[in-house]
């Protein structure tokens, strides 16, 4: 693959802020390494009205019951290994609505597996094992814009109608070719040349955030600020759903955990029973005719 000119690896350049590295005290090194994390919220900033368009795409994709896929390898991979694992959790959602793909199978998380990224054949066959259709959003991540899984992934998604988003840190990289959507964070060169696990990550994760969060508060997962869909699935979250429950209904928490039984410990429902005064059945009922559309359910 023919080496992509100096001046557009932007993830390649040496930092000149760092070329003493290896001789700082600790302090130093921290201290700069924090100054140099600075720039990332302001590169994401930037990158606001492209990430808006993406988040609305995934919205729209996932009402007509399309899916939100994540495709990347190494550390962009396993940071969306780890957005889409905590979708259902905190949103509710099927496992199957936000999914990742990383160049290397379930074994890549853990550990590099050699060469996995280099595999433009892997990214085609993985897609095509989850059946890509018009109908999905496929977010490729690579922070150098150069990874052949995720150029190919892109590629063959577009191919077959999926609306294309890309997330790296260089813009003129060959990854915008096939992405209708550039999310483009320019963090300026790594405190270790190369090492886009640094900025170019936590950008990443950052970007990661708001599409899944952003896609799923427009969706209605989120009542207010609180995780109406939280899944209560140990004593923590129980703990956690009759806290929102008495902060979003007004109620108080012997109220609340009684109608929390009564629901089935369905926060929506519960929420539903308090807010309009009606037992689960009628809670039931009134979301039923709203359609899931918890705001409309309540009169609100």
């Amino acid at each position: 693959m023919p080496t992509l000119p100096q001046e557009r690896r932007r993830t390649e350049h040496r930092n000149p802020a760092s070329r003493r590295l290896d001789r700082l005290p600790t302090l130093a090194i921290l201290r700069l390494m924090n100054r140099e994390d600075r720039r990332v919220p302001a590169a994401v900033g930037r990158e606001i009205p492209s990430i808006a368009r993406a988040v609305d795409a995934i919205v729209a994709s996932i009402r007509k019951g399309g899916r939100l896929l994540y495709v990347g390898a190494g550390s962009s991979g396993r940071l969306a290994v780890l957005d889409a694992a905590e979708c259902p959790p905190t949103f509710g959602v099927s496992p199957n609505v936000v999914q990742a793909l990383i160049a290397g199978g379930r074994k890549a998380v853990a550990g590099a597996v050699e060469g996995a990224e280099d595999s433009a054949a892997h990214a085609v066959r993985d897609l095509r094992a989850r059946n890509v259709t018009r109908d999905d959003v496929v977010v490729g991540i690579a922070a150098s814009g150069t990874t052949p899984y995720v150029l190919s992934a892109l590629a063959f998604a577009r191919k077959r109608g999926a609306t294309t988003v890309a997330v790296t840190s260089n813009r003129r990289a060959p990854i915008r070719r096939d992405a209708q959507i550039v999310i483009a964070t320019d963090v300026g060169p790594e405190v270790v040349t190369g090492s886009t696990r640094l900025k170019a990550g936590t950008s990443q994760k950052l970007v990661l955030n708001m599409l899944s969060t952003a896609a799923m508060v427009r969706l209605g997962h989120i009542y207010e600020n609180l995780m109406i869909d939280l899944a209560l699935t140990n004593h923590k979250l129980r703990q956690r759903g009759l806290r929102i429950l008495t902060e979003a209904s007004g109620a108080d928490a012997s109220a609340a955990e009684h109608a929390l039984r009564q629901s089935g410990h369905n926060l929506r429902v519960a929420l539903t029973m308090l807010k309009n005064g009606v037992d689960a059945k009628g809670a039931q009922a009134r979301l039923a005719l709203a359609k899931g559309n918890l705001r409309q359910a309540l009169g609100e």
